[in-house]
C-alpha cells in the first residue's frame, strides 16, 4: 500500500451501524386503543407509524394501560360515560 492509500477505518463504519441502528429507538412508543360499539377490543403499541404488537385489553398489562390513560385523561373518561348515561336516560 502507498502511502497516499489508507486502510479503510473500522470505527467509522461501526459509529454509522450504531447511528442507523438507534435512529428508529429515537421515535416515542404509543398506545391506540381499537374501538367496537365503544369497547376497547385491542391496544395497539405503536413506534411512530410501525405497528409493534397487539396488546388484549382483558390482560394484566391491558389493564394497566387502561388504567393509566383514564388517571391520565380524566374529562375525557367522564365524558364518555357521561354520554352514555344520557344515551340510556333518553332511551
Amino acid at each position: 500500500m502507498s502511502e497516499n492509500q489508507t486502510a479503510p477505518s473500522t470505527d467509522s463504519t461501526e459509529a454509522r451501524k450504531e447511528a442507523t441502528a438507534a435512529a428508529p429507538a429515537t421515535e416515542e412508543i404509543t398506545y391506540h386503543a381499537v374501538e367496537k360499539d365503544g369497547v376497547v377490543t385491542a391496544i395497539w403499541e405503536m413506534q411512530g407509524r410501525k405497528h409493534l404488537r397487539t396488546i388484549d385489553p382483558r390482560s394484566r398489562q391491558g389493564q394497566d394501560i387502561l388504567r393509566l390513560y383514564t388517571t391520565e385523561h380524566p374529562e375525557h373518561h367522564e365524558a364518555a360515560h357521561s354520554q352514555d348515561s344520557s344515551e340510556a336516560a333518553s332511551s
